[in-house]
């Protein structure tokens, strides 16, 4: 039976490699070789072309990238800086604030305080001034009330020289 399958299996070989299909894919491959080999260089540049500009284009992004972290750890380094720099200043706006505060409460407390001497100084004046018109009007009531005891009292000539002088030297003895 190994004898049969062998020519059985033979044969089917031979009839592969007798068939016109099976020479005519052999033809077809050959020809298609030959007429793709001058092509093959040219598909391989090609390739080899595209595969460089690929690198390139790849080569340029990374480099965009790694500038545009610089960049950015650049503005954030900014940022921080100014926050910095913005807190610092109201820091200083702040400590200007309570000096300017402190500065205005004394000013305020010292025109206070003239505003009351003035006030005393004032009331005191008044005071003075009242003291001294009570004094004139207590000295005019006295004279008046003198004038009339010696009046009635001390009659003639002696009251009227008495009257004379008393009347010219009360004004220094009162002053």
């Amino acid at each position: 039976m190994s004898a049969l399958a062998a020519e059985a299996g033979h044969s089917a070989a031979e009839a592969f490699f007798a068939s016109t299909e099976f020479w005519v894919l052999v033809a077809f491959v050959i020809l298609v070789g030959f007429a793709a080999r001058p092509l093959f260089p040219k598909i391989a540049g090609a390739l080899d072309d595209r595969s460089a500009a690929i690198k390139r284009h790849l080569d340029e992004a990374r480099e965009l990238r790694e500038e545009a972290q610089e960049l950015l750890a650049s503005y954030q380094r900014k940022h921080r800086d100014s926050a910095t720099e913005a807190e610092a200043i109201l820091d200083l706006a702040r400590n200007e604030a309570g000096m300017m505060t402190e500065r205005a409460v004394g000013e305020m407390e010292r025109t206070l305080e003239r505003r009351e001497q003035l006030a005393l100084n004032s009331i005191a004046h008044a005071e003075s001034k009242a003291l001294d018109e009570v004094r004139d009007a207590a000295a005019d009531v006295a004279l008046d009330a003198v004038q009339r005891v010696i009046a009635e009292t001390v009659t003639g000539e002696k009251a009227d020289a008495l009257i004379e002088t008393e009347i010219k030297e009360l004004p220094k003895k009162l002053n």
